[in-house]
């Protein structure tokens, strides 16, 4: 058998336009003749070891179709924002795709990225055109009220280090909403991961309203520790969730979000009731790119 092809791979930060913010994701592309088997596709993720390491494919026969699979550095997972928004910026930014809309074929269906042009943009004080944001097209994800043994009550309130709880929502992909008082009891909270490790879901999304005049609707992070990651950077699938709690706390359907970790991003978003799809808008980076070679 001869030796493997080398795979091609971007690290890229997406939900933000600056480099060292937003989420990480490494986008590795393969093709029919280069593939590789699960093993594998998860010990390149654990290798990476960041937030999301996903893997192309294209869909042969259409030239703006790819195969989309997500990985945490130690679990496959059903969706990610993040690494979508990375994916379609590499495609877009590279000249990969003649198209300004492509498909992705996932766990969670078939979603699709568009690339939507900004003509005119303002950055400190100056002028400037050429960027462009990606408009990913999701799923809703569903919150709803939960009702908590005493036990899972007090490990949540545990988990969050005894801040002040406003309210508890589960969402239908088994995370849960803790809602706090304040866009600074988000930012400040220093939550025990041992004990959200031990909580009955996948992660919490912490979340508050903007205060008055802010530039945000409202404020979030997100901790799966179970995931392998103790603090997710800037979570596309989270504001899925996110996006019909508040609509249903704000009465509305357009909102500009602020994930409060420590690299920190912006995300537009729109939530279609009728058609229950989120659309959700951000920018990328790339900030590496080279060849696995093994």
């Amino acid at each position: 058998m001869g030796k493997k092809k080398a795979v091609k791979y971007f690290v890229v930060d997406a939900f933000t336009d600056s480099a060292f913010k937003g989420n990480p994701a490494a986008v590795c592309f393969l093709d029919d003749d280069n593939k590789r088997d699960d093993t594998w596709l998860q010990s390149l993720a654990a290798e990476f070891n960041i937030s999301e390491t996903c893997f192309l494919t294209p869909v042969t026969g259409l030239q703006a179709r790819f195969g989309l699979r997500w990985f945490t550095p130690n679990a496959e997972v059903d969706l990610c924002g993040h690494a979508t928004l990375a994916s379609a910026h590499c495609l877009f930014s590279n000249g990969l795709v003649d198209s300004e809309k492509v498909e992705f074929v996932t766990r969670s269906g078939i979603l699709t990225a568009k690339r939507v042009i900004n003509t005119i943009e303002i950055n400190d004080g100056e002028v400037k055109g050429g960027s462009f944001l990606i408009e990913l097209d999701f799923p809703v994800i569903q919150t709803s009220d939960i009702n908590l043994s005493d036990d899972s009550s007090a490990m949540i309130t545990k988990s969050m280090n005894g801040v002040t709880i406003v309210d508890i929502k589960a969402t239908a992909n088994n995370n849960i909403i803790v809602v706090l008082p304040s866009m600074e009891s988000v930012i400040d909270l220093q939550p025990r991961i041992d004990e959200i490790l031990n909580c009955p879901c996948n992660g919490i999304i912490v979340t508050a309203a903007g205060f008055e005049g802010s530039a945000y609707d409202f404020y979030s992070r997100y901790f799966p520790p179970k995931f392998g990651i103790d603090e997710d950077p800037v979570c596309g699938s989270a504001h899925c969730a996110l996006a019909h709690y508040w609509s249903l706390e704000k009465k509305k359907c357009d909102f500009l979000a602020y994930q409060a970790s420590a690299r920190s991003g912006t995300i537009g978003i729109h939530l279609d009731k009728e058609k229950q799809r989120v659309l959700l808008r951000g920018k990328a980076v790339t900030v590496m790119e080279g060849h696995i070679l093994v």
